[in-house]
């Protein structure tokens, strides 16, 4: 079964925690991505995406990786754009397939499409796979401002020898967050990029682990915290703004910007639980290493009808 073709529908929500750290900084400010008028912060699929693929580039080497972000993207000659020079590189190792059965050899680019720029033989796939393209945080929060200092070497000599100078630098951080990421699986793309279940498997492994392992500094502080599939009946199915069924409760009459761990609040998974039992859902799968919140999917010992654990540490998902 895990290497036919997905035929599921469903969607995902993926739930983790930050402390003092920052999610997802902007590329142009280097400032978390944030909103003002919700005071939530913002995290977007591309953030998502590279943690699937890091980890898979860096702990299964069964698989290549279109969307490799290093320079050997690039010919050494600057000429061709890093998309031309990757899918060379792989038509040499494929045996000069075209450009479409080429991108389907990568894992990244079954589960989340991808293009070839390639003269004469320019492909473009839509990915099953998609995340929203910002996902806000599911409380709020003040950011912190952060200074540090940096001492680095200077070329002008002083009559001491080498001088060194230094510079303040301020920043963004980000307290405490508890993020949730939006996904959907969309069986009919997958009919094009080829994505099997083993796919979908290691890129839940992928994104769990991915997280976990992460040592920048800063990402540091992040946790994953709960991994939700829910799996449509049949692929005409739909739930209005499964994103905005969970929620959390303060304790100890907090304001939600005064979160600083899980001790602070408590989750809300009962419009989770509502909408598993109605006949548009054909299943929930989760995976949680936190036993409180997988006592909330279980009636005493035995888990509620629908709901099933993932077992994302099988062979087939290295």
């Amino acid at each position: 079964m895990e290497n036919k073709v997905i035929t599921e529908k469903s969607e995902i929500l993926f739930l983790y925690e930050g402390i003092y750290n920052e999610p997802n900084g902007d590329p142009f400010t280097g400032e978390q991505r944030y909103d003002e008028e919700t005071k939530k912060i913002l995290i977007s699929d591309v953030r998502i995406k590279r943690y699937i693929r890091d980890y898979i580039n860096q702990n299964d080497k069964t698989e290549d990786i279109y969307v490799i972000l290093d320079r050997s993207n690039v010919s050494k000659d600057g000429k061709e754009t890093g998309s031309e020079a990757r899918i060379k590189t792989l038509k040499k190792k494929f045996e000069k397939l075209p450009a479409t059965e080429v991108l389907k050899k990568c894992i990244d680019v079954r589960l989340f499409g991808g293009i070839s720029t390639e003269d004469k033989d320019s492909v473009n796939l839509t990915g099953p796979v998609q995340f929203a393209l910002l996902n806000p945080s599911l409380n709020k929060i003040d950011l912190r401002m952060h200074q540090n200092t940096s001492v680095f070497p200077s070329k002008m000599k002083t009559t001491g020898g080498e001088e060194q100078r230094g510079t303040i630098g301020t920043k963004t951080v980000v307290p405490y967050s508890i993020n949730q990421i939006h996904g959907w699986v969309n069986p009919k793309s997958a009919i094009n990029t080829g994505l099997t279940d083993a796919d979908k498997t290691k890129m839940f492994k992928s994104l769990w682990r991915g997280l976990e392992d992460i040592n920048t500094r800063t990402k540091a502080g992040q946790y994953p915290v709960l991994l939700l599939e829910i799996i449509y009946a049949k692929d005409t199915n739909k739930i209005y703004r499964l994103d905005q069924l969970i929620k959390i409760e303060t304790t100890d009459n907090l304001n939600e910007e005064q979160i600083r761990s899980r001790d602070n609040y408590k989750f809300k998974f009962d419009e989770i639980i509502k909408i598993s039992e109605t006949t548009k859902i054909e299943k929930v799968r989760f995976y949680t290493e936190i036993q409180n919140i997988e006592k909330e999917f279980k009636d005493g010992e035995k888990l509620k009808n629908k709901f099933e654990k993932m077992n994302f540490e099988s062979n087939s998902a290295k």
